[in-house]
């Protein structure tokens, strides 16, 4: 039943605070421990975990591991991605959203995209030293850097780790330009940061608004900002001076879809001077993550959704190519389309000021002799 710990097969149904619902193995592992039902119920019988009153431990505790980065600063090429470098101040992420795209990020490191993506964490407790050195860099050559793709930069743990503060401090200090996706409203403690950038062109910030429904929202991302709190955190950007969008993200048929018009309108209500949307990816092993998800809250419109998914996405669960990844091909991916430009063109949502990186200065490599003015 158990391999190094985790239960490779096996569901323990809906875990509160957890977004997925078991441990799905990860697609580099090199041992896999399945379990065969011998009829009397024992592929699903973890009383060889549980406490002397027999009862199954409690819910899969966060671990944080404190990692030394060797570089910082990623970079991509993809034509269909707005940004060309990013940094990610931690790996995982303690939301547990269940339709994140990044879950299988966490099998590159021996570990499961499911329950370990949300409990088993790393903050890159050095990011602001090696930001500094590769920023100092004679060959760096300045351009906006987006924060926290991957993994939320503002989830619950930076509140102790304080990775991302560290990291725009940085920023700030040498006036380069950066560029925040969030659904934490962690990140209005920062405001004193983000508002002087603001005033010199060096920030913009998207919040993530994927339902309006707080029930939800509590299955889908269990432990991000409730609804209302995002548009809060909009409307406190916004009176900050903080340009502020919102992604519509991620639009799931039949779950999420017909939320699209409601979440624009209450966003530019808020403040929001953008707008965007991506429909659900299910790349690698979150494709069973999420069908397992669907069978745990909405077994009777599973098929539905998933069919809908595969119109969408050529036949299949995912597609991963340039151009149609973000948005899906088909009817149904037409209609969203169409939907969105119009409620885009009602509500006037325009595009957030360009950064400028004219004003990026150097960081001073430290000197062994200390500073003398």
């Amino acid at each position: 039943m158990r391999d190094n710990g985790k239960v490779a097969v096996g569901k323990f149904g809906a875990i509160k605070g957890r977004g997925a619902a078991s441990y799905v193995t990860g697609r580099y592992e090199k041992r896999v421990a399945r379990a065969e039902d011998d009829g009397w119920g024992s592929a699903y019988d973890f009383s060889d975990a549980a406490g002397e009153d027999g009862e199954l431990p409690p819910h899969p505790a966060t671990s944080v591991t404190e990692e030394r980065a060797r570089s910082i600063i990623s970079r991509n090429d993809s034509p269909d991605i707005g940004f060309g470098q990013s940094v990610n101040p931690y790996r995982g992420c303690e939301h547990g959203c269940v339709y994140c795209f990044a879950r299988p990020s966490h099998a590159y490191l021996d570990l499961s995209p499911g329950l370990d993506f949300e409990t088993k964490l790393y903050a890159k407790t050095n990011a602001a030293e090696r930001l500094r050195e590769e920023l100092a860099k004679p060959s760096y050559r300045c351009s906006p850097i987006a924060l926290g793709i991957n993994t939320d930069a503002y989830q619950p743990i930076e509140r102790q780790y304080r990775v991302t503060r560290s990291v725009l401090e940085v920023l700030a200090e040498c006036r380069h330009p950066v560029s925040l996706i969030t659904k934490s409203a962690l990140i209005q403690r920062d405001l004193d940061l983000l508002a002087p950038m603001a005033e010199q062109r060096l920030v913009t910030v998207y919040v993530s608004v994927t339902t309006l429904d707080n029930k939800l929202s509590s299955k889908l991302e269990p432990r991000a900002a409730a609804p209302h709190t995002r548009l809060k955190t909009i409307r406190a950007l916004h009176e900050a001076g903080v340009p502020v969008g919102t992604m519509v993200a991620p639009v799931i048929p039949m779950i999420t879809d017909k939320h699209l018009e409601a979440i624009l309108e209450a966003a530019y209500e808020a403040g929001a001077r953008a707008a965007g949307y991506v429909l659900l990816r299910l790349p690698h092993e979150l494709k069973e993550v999420w069908r397992e998800w669907l069978q745990l809250h909405y077994p009777e419109r599973a098929q539905h959704v998933m069919s809908l998914i595969q119109q969408m996405r050529g036949g299949k669960d995912y597609d991963s190519a340039f151009g149609t990844r973000m948005r899906g091909e088909g009817p149904f991916a037409e209609l969203l389309a169409m939907r969105f430009a119009k409620t885009h063109r009602r509500l006037g949502f325009g595009r957030l000021p360009p950064l400028d990186g004219s004003r990026f200065v150097p960081p001073r490599k430290p000197s062994p002799q200390g500073e003398l003015f």
